[in-house]
C-alpha cells in the first residue's frame, strides 16, 4: 500500500466530514429523491442499500482513492492467487476454497514456498464428510448398542462453535426437517456442559470435537468429560463408536480413542473463524442436512465470484467496507450494530463480531508499525424487534452516533404473512427514525394537535426529540435459506478483508487472543488444592493476580 496517499485519502474524507450539515442525511434526500435507487448495488435478490447514510460524490471519490492507495484490487488478486495475506503466519487465507465446485483449482501458498490445489484438498475431504453424513442418516452408522444417533453435540470454541452454531440455529431452528437435534458446547464452565447433556441418551449421542491443534484448554476439558460421560454408561470400549474429531493431529486424536476414519482435517489456509465451511461445519450437515451444507458453500461460492469479479463501485463486500471506513475512520463512530430482523438469525451479531474484531482488532500494520488510524469498530447486535426495546434507546438518543445494518428476508418460512409485514414495517421504521428523526418543532406540533398543554410541551418536548441524521445499511433478500445465508456470511467476510486491506494490517492473525491462553495456562496450578504462595511451589505472573487467586482459594475454604 500506499501509506502517505492512504493518509491523503483519510485526511480528505475528515475534511469532508467537518464541512457545515456533512451528515445530514435528510438533506441529500431533498436534493436528489433518486439517492436511494442510486445508492441501492444487488446481486441477484440480494441488495445493499446505503442511502440512508451521509455518503456524497466527494466523500464516495475519497473512499475510493484510498482503496486505489491501499492497491485493493491488487490485494483481492493476491487473496484469490493464495498468496501468503496472513504475512506474519507466512499463510495464504483460502477459506473461498472451501466452497469452490468441483474441478475449479485454487492453489494456497505454504510457509515452505511451494503451493498446494486447496480446492482439491477440500473437495476430497468434503466427499469424506458427505460420506459419513450420509451414514449416519441412513443408519449405517450407529452407536456402540446399535441404536441409530439422534444427537449430535459440538464441542468447540471461538470459530469451531460460533459459525457452525449460527448457520445450524438459522437453518433448524422451528423445522420439522432437521435430520438431527444439535447441541453446542463451547465454554468450559461446567455449567455449560450440564446444559448440553441435559435429557440427552449417550446410546444415541454423537460428539464432535473440533479443534485442530485438539489441545484447546475448554475444548480438551469438555471432550475429557463428555468421554467420561460416555464411558460411564456405555463403558470404555464405546468410546470410539461415539466420538468424532475435526482436528490435524493424529497423535492426540488417536489417544482420545478415535480411529482414524473419523478424522476429519483441514489446512492452515483455514483461519477459525472462516471455518464453517471446512469439516468444522459437519455439525450444519447432520443437523440440516447435506443438501442444505452444499447449498450454504453454493451461496458463499457466489459471493466469492462476485468479489472477486465485479468492479469496486458495484461490489457489494467493498462498498459495506467503505461505508464502515467512513463511519469509522472520519465520522469517528466508535462502535456498529448489527440487527437481523429474523429470529433464526439471532446469534449472527456474536458470529460477526469475531470474524470483525478478532481479524481487525490490531495495532500494528503489516511491516510492524504502528496502525496510524483507527481500525475495528466495536460490533454488538440482537434480533429485532427485540433490539428495539433494549439498546436501541441509545442508538436513537445517545451522544454517540451508531451506524447500523439491518438485515430481513422479504419472505418468511412461516405461515404468518402478517408477523412478517410487522417485522419488516418495524425494520424499515428504525431505518427512517434514524436517518431522518423528528425534530422539536414537529414533537410540538403533534403533542399540541393532542391537546397537551403549552406548558406541559415546553417541559416534555426536547426528551422527545430524535436528532435523525444516523446512519444505516439495509441488506434486503429474498428468503432465509442455504444458499441466501453463505451468501450474506461470506459478504461480511470480504467486508473485513477489505477493511482490513485498507488500514495495512493482517486480518488472518490473531495473536492477541494467544497471551491469555498462556497466562491461563500458568495460573491453573496455582489453583489447584494444595498450591502454595508466589514464589514456592508455583508462581503467578503479578501481585494483582496472586491476591485474587489468594481471595478465590478463601472463598473456597483453600486458603
Amino acid at each position: 500500500m500506499n501509506q502517505s496517499a492512504c493518509s491523503d485519502a483519510l485526511a480528505r474524507l475528515v475534511a469532508l466530514a467537518q464541512r457545515p450539515g456533512a451528515q445530514r442525511i435528510g438533506a441529500l434526500f431533498a436534493a436528489d429523491p433518486d439517492r436511494a435507487r442510486r445508492l441501492t448495488v444487488s446481486l441477484d435478490d440480494l441488495s445493499l442499500d446505503l442511502s440512508r447514510t451521509a455518503i456524497d460524490g466527494p466523500v464516495s471519490e475519497a473512499l475510493f482513492a484510498w482503496a486505489v492507495a491501499a492497491d485493493l484490487e491488487g490485494f483481492r488478486s493476491r487473496l484469490f492467487a493464495g498468496a501468503p495475506v496472513n504475512v506474519t503466519e507466512r499463510r495464504a487465507a483460502m477459506h473461498m476454497a472451501l466452497r469452490a465446485p468441483a474441478g475449479v483449482r485454487l492453489d494456497a501458498a505454504l510457509a515452505d514456498g511451494g503451493s498446494e490445489d486447496a480446492a482439491g484438498i477440500a473437495a476430497a475431504e468434503r466427499a469424506r464428510m458427505q460420506a459419513f453424513v450420509t451414514a449416519v442418516h441412513d443408519g449405517h452408522l450407529r452407536g456402540a448398542t446399535g441404536q441409530r444417533f439422534t444427537h449430535v453435540v459440538n464441542i468447540g470454541i471461538g470459530g469451531s462453535d460460533l459459525g457452525p452454531r449460527v448457520v445450524t440455529e438459522a437453518l433448524t431452528l422451528g423445522r420439522t426437517d432437521a435430520r438431527m437435534e444439535a447441541r453446542f458446547l463451547a465454554n468450559i464452565d461446567g455449567h455449560a456442559f450440564e446444559a448440553a447433556i441435559a435429557g440427552l441418551d449417550p446410546a444415541q449421542t454423537l460428539f464432535l470435537i473440533a479443534s485442530k491443534s485438539f489441545t484447546t484448554q475448554e475444548t480438551a476439558a469438555n471432550a475429557a468429560a463428555a468421554r467420561a460421560w460416555v464411558a460411564a454408561a456405555l463403558g470404555e470400549a464405546a468410546v470410539g463408536a461415539h466420538f468424532v474429531a475435526l482436528s490435524t493431529n493424529l497423535n492426540a486424536v488417536a489417544a482420545f480413542g478415535i480411529a482414524p476414519e473419523r478424522v476429519f482435517g483441514f489446512r492452515d489456509w483455514v483461519g477459525g473463524r472462516y471455518s464453517l465451511w471446512s469439516p468444522v461445519g459437519l455439525v450444519i450437515a447432520l443437523a440440516a442436512g447435506w443438501d442444505k451444507f452444499q447449498a450454504l458453500l453454493d451461496g458463499a461460492w457466489a459471493m466469492d465470484c462476485h468479489f472477486r469479479d465485479a468492479p469496486l463501485g458495484q461490489n457489494l463486500p467493498v462498498l459495506l467496507a467503505l461505508a464502515g471506513v467512513w463511519h469509522h475512520n472520519a465520522l469517528g463512530c466508535a462502535t456498529h450494530c448489527v440487527l437481523a430482523y429474523d429470529e433464526r438469525l439471532r446469534r449472527l451479531p456474536a458470529h460477526f463480531q469475531q470474524v470483525e474484531m478478532e481479524s481487525n482488532g490490531k495495532r500494528v500494520m503489516l511491516d510492524g508499525g504502528k496502525v496510524p488510524w483507527a481500525t475495528a469498530p466495536v460490533i454488538f447486535g440482537e434480533p429485532g424487534t427485540s433490539a428495539q426495546h433494549s439498546f436501541m434507546q441509545l442508538v436513537h438518543q445517545g451522544p454517540a452516533v451508531i451506524p447500523v445494518d439491518f438485515i430481513l428476508a422479504a419472505e418468511p418460512d412461516h405461515d404468518r404473512p402478517d408477523a412478517h409485514r410487522a417485522l419488516a414495517a418495524n425494520a424499515f421504521a428504525q431505518a427512517a427514525a434514524l436517518a431522518f428523526g423528528r425534530d422539536e418543532a414537529a414533537v410540538r406540533a403533534e403533542m399540541a394537535a393532542s391537546g397537551v398543554a403549552a406548558e406541559e410541551i415546553d417541559r416534555i418536548a426536547p426528551h422527545r426529540v430524535c436528532p435523525g441524521d444516523r446512519p444505516s445499511a439495509v441488506i434486503l433478500f429474498r428468503r432465509l435459506d442455504p444458499f441466501s445465508l453463505g451468501r450474506l456470511i461470506a459478504l461480511y467476510e470480504h467486508k473485513v478483508a477489505v477493511q482490513g486491506c485498507l488500514w495495512g494490517i493482517d486480518s488472518f492473525d490473531q495473536w492477541g487472543v494467544e497471551l491469555g491462553k498462556q497466562l491461563a495456562g500458568g495460573i491453573l496450578p496455582a489453583l489447584q488444592p494444595g498450591a502454595t504462595r508466589r514464589g514456592a511451589t508455583v508462581a503467578t505472573p503479578d501481585a494483582a493476580t496472586e491476591a485474587v487467586i489468594e481471595r478465590f482459594r478463601a472463598l473456597r475454604g483453600e486458603a
